[in-house]
Parts: C-alpha cells; structure tokens; sequence
C-alpha cells in the first residue's frame, strides 16, 4: 500500500520522543515539555463540571459558541486594541487547530510561507500538509533571533503568499519589538501578502514588556489571521480550545472546513474557556509572575556554567541556550545529558538546521526541579573539560 506523500514526508515530533525517553526514567528532570505545571484554575475546572451538569453535552455550533465568540473578541481587543465582531472569531481544536486551518483556506500547492529559522516544529510540518512550500529564513543569536525586514525581503519570491510569525517565540522565548512589525507590515502590505500571527504567548512577557500584535497597524487586520490558544496562558492544554480571527471572508472558509475535520469544539471546553477569559486574569499574573522568577534563575545559572551561554528571553517559557562551546552536537548533548544525568532537553536542530548548536529547555517546571536540574546540567558541562 502506498501513502500520501504529503504524511509520509513528515517526520513524528522529536520532542514527544524525548519525553518518552525520558519518561521510561524513574528520577528524570524534564525540560523538555512546553506545557504549564500548573493545573487549570479551580473556577476553569467548576465552569466545566457546571456546563455537563446543565445539560450542555450536544453539538456546540461548528463556528464554536456565540458566547465565547463574543467573549473573546472583546478579550483580545483588550490585549491588542483591535475590534472585531463574532463573525471575524472562530473556535478550534487548540491553536493548532487555528493554524492547519488557515494554511488549508490559504495555501495552493506551491505558495510559499515565509517563516524566521529556529521554529516551533509543527509550523514547518502544516504547511507542507497543507500543498504548501515552507521558506526558512534564518536569524541570528546576536540579534536575539529577530526576524527583521531585509530578512524578508531576501525570502520574497513570486510564489510567497504568506508569513508567519511568532511572538513570543516557541523555541528562543524571543519576542518581536514594534519596528520589526511595522516594517513587515509595509511588506506585507506592499506585495500583497497575508501574515499568520501565532500569538499564543501574547500574555507571557517579563521585564515590563508591552506587547504588540501586527494586526494593529494600518490596512494590517484585513490581511491577518490570529492565531491564540487557551493553552499556555491559562494553563487549559487538555482542554483544547483555541481561537482563529481575521477577516469575515477568511474565517468563512475556515468554519467550511470544520465540517469536515472535527465538527465542533467540546462544548464544556467551551465553557470552560469563557470563564478563563471572563475570571481568569489574576489565575494568569500569577503563573506569569513564577515564569519570571524561574525565567531570572535558570539564566542566571547557565551564564555562571561554563562552555554554554544563551540570551535572556522576553517571553514564553523557553531559554534557547548555545551549546556550541562543548563542541558537542545537540543530539549529542540531549543523549548524553539525558544517559548521564538524567536531564532531558530538546536540540535545537529540531527547530531548524541553523539551529543545531542550541537545546530548548523549558522552564515551565517547578522551581524545586529546575534547582535540581540546573545542578546537575552543571556537573555534565564541567565535567566535558
């Protein structure tokens, strides 16, 4: 039997391979995970159970519950100062969800998607599932791994039809300054392209950071597709409710596709996710305030540890940290990491070629693990000299 050439092209996530590895080990630290500790806040968690007691255990609309749309729509402009109506907002399977179905509504076999190098994986993984041509442009560590607009310009060719974007970033933690954006957006705007925007760390940001979404500069929301997620920022990874929105004619063609792929979103997901957005800001600052103080400690602990170094991350929950000086490779380092001292990381070149002398470790443990596995990430590095 013969199969799809797209699936078969693809490759099985290697950080789901490092967590069964690491899993199969009694004493492990992983940070391998991007996934909150935290559980989903007891009024997310009561907002759930209450919906199945009241009866709401049928088809929810394949567009996703008017209630939600309308409680979204005014949460995220909130968040990023645009207005948009329910019509521009549609419910999915998680950001994930939101992303494989604006790439199908958007793609035809052959159109380039222009994305910056490192990358979550899964990016490169949908678009060529769904016909598409991804275009990897890398960016650098001494430019905090920004995408800029001459590195757009040189990825621009007449099959581009898209760029996607994610900031904060999933792997660096890196997260996109105003001017960046604005510059894209003339691109964008110039050669009539259409911009993903994966904002699912939006709330996710230290130091006093501000944020920005490309879909609030002029003529930008009309060619813009948000993609968000109650996942990180709430803590609702199992939950599975994201969010798609862009212009009413997009999100159209999107619901269409729903029909055929999951129907609907769980209709208690959903009305867990109302309350997230309606209770759950202060739930949120703090898991945002732990992230900081874990953010502040493990950096601080890999620039006293010889032979590796990384930048500071703004945002989300990952430190990017160059390995280079081990004069291992990534792989090289995760295994041995792992065999040894029983630490489990990611290597970076999973998010990209050019990122092969990096390893993402997530923080989104607790402090007590990430004490203990900072030593002992100590006591391997000092040991290689």
């Amino acid at each position: 039997m013969e199969y799809s050439k797209k699936v078969t092209a693809i490759k099985p996530s290697p950080i789901r391979d490092m967590m069964v590895r690491a899993a199969r080990i009694r004493d492990v630290i992983s940070f391998a995970v991007g996934e909150p500790d935290f559980i989903s806040a007891p009024n997310i968690i009561e907002a759930a159970k209450r919906s199945l007691d009241e009866g709401e255990t049928k088809y929810a609309p394949g567009a996703g519950i008017t209630k939600l749309r309308e409680v979204y729509i005014r949460y995220l402009e909130e968040a990023i100062g645009v207005a948009y109506q329910a019509d521009n907002c549609l419910i999915t399977t998680g950001g994930m969800g939101a992303l494989f179905l604006g790439l199908t509504a958007l793609l035809n076999p052959g159109d380039e998607v222009i994305l910056s190098s490192p990358y979550w994986t899964n990016y490169g993984q949908q678009i060529v599932l769904c016909g598409g041509t991804p275009v990897r442009v890398e960016v650098s560590e001494e430019n905090e791994f920004i995408l800029t607009a001459d590195d757009v310009r040189q990825a621009l060719t007449p099959r581009t039809k898209v760029i996607l974007l994610n900031s904060p970033s999933n792997p660096t933690g890196s997260v996109m300054d105003r001017e960046s954006l604005q510059q894209i957006a003339e691109i964008a705007k110039t050669h009539d392209l259409f911009v993903i925007s994966d904002e699912v760390y939006r709330h996710i940001l230290f130091d006093g950071q501000e944020y920005t979404s490309i879909a609030s500069f002029p003529g930008m929301k009309e060619r813009t597709l948000i993609v968000d997620s109650c996942s990180k920022t709430h803590a609702m990874t199992g939950f599975r409710v994201g969010f798609a929105t862009g212009p009413d004619d997009l999100i159209r063609e999107m619901t269409k596709v729903t029909e055929d792929v999951w129907s609907c979103v769980n209709s208690s997901a959903q009305y867990a996710a109302i309350e997230a957005l309606t209770n759950g800001t202060a739930y949120r600052e703090m898991m945002v305030k732990e992230y900081e103080k874990r953010r502040n400690y493990i950096y601080t602990r890999i620039k006293s540890t010889p032979l590796i170094s990384c930048i500071k991350p703004m945002g989300a929950f990952y430190l990017f940290a160059n390995i280079k000086g081990t004069g291992l490779s990534a792989k090289t380092f995760c295994d041995r990491l792992l065999e040894e001292q029983h630490v489990a990381v990611v290597p970076g070149d999973n998010f990209g070629s050019g990122a092969s002398g990096y390893v993402r470790i997530s923080y989104a443990t607790s402090m007590e693990k990430i004490k203990e596995g900072m030593d002992r990430v100590q006591a391997f590095v000092t040991n290689l000299n």
